[in-house]
């Protein structure tokens, strides 16, 4: 274990909307570290057509209540973040679709002509 980066794990939560995670820094008797700062992170989940999809993100602020008036504005751009993240995504898987004529997968020229893969001949032949 990294004991330079040793942290105490607190957990609050509304049980409805989300949660914050408290990393409070220690050392390795457990004690807290006043040489690090604490950190806030935000969790929560959005409904997706595929399930929750769960987002965690950083809170700002140096206290809990600083990390609640918060969470708001980082959640929605966490959110954001994530729809933007979707769409790359989908922009990726659609630019990756095979076209006739465009060669790849060595199936050759589907138009018939040229021998750009493996099957000989060039093209898909039908018996």
């Amino acid at each position: 274990m990294d004991t330079a980066g040793l942290v105490r794990e607190e957990t609050y939560t509304d049980q409805r909307v989300g949660s914050i995670r408290v990393l409070t820094p220690v050392d390795t008797n457990g004690q807290p570290d006043p040489a690090r700062a604490k950190a806030y992170l935000g969790q929560t989940q959005v409904m997706t057509q595929a399930g929750p999809l769960p987002l965690s993100f950083e809170l700002p602020g140096d206290s809990l209540a600083a990390a609640i008036e918060g969470f708001p504005a980082a959640a929605e751009k966490a959110i954001e973040e994530a729809v933007e993240e979707i769409k790359r995504l989908q922009r990726e898987q659609a630019s990756s679709i095979m076209v006739p004529g465009q060669g790849g997968a060595g199936l050759g020229d589907l138009k018939g002509g040229g021998n750009s893969g493996s099957i000989p001949g060039g093209g898909i032949k039908l018996r």
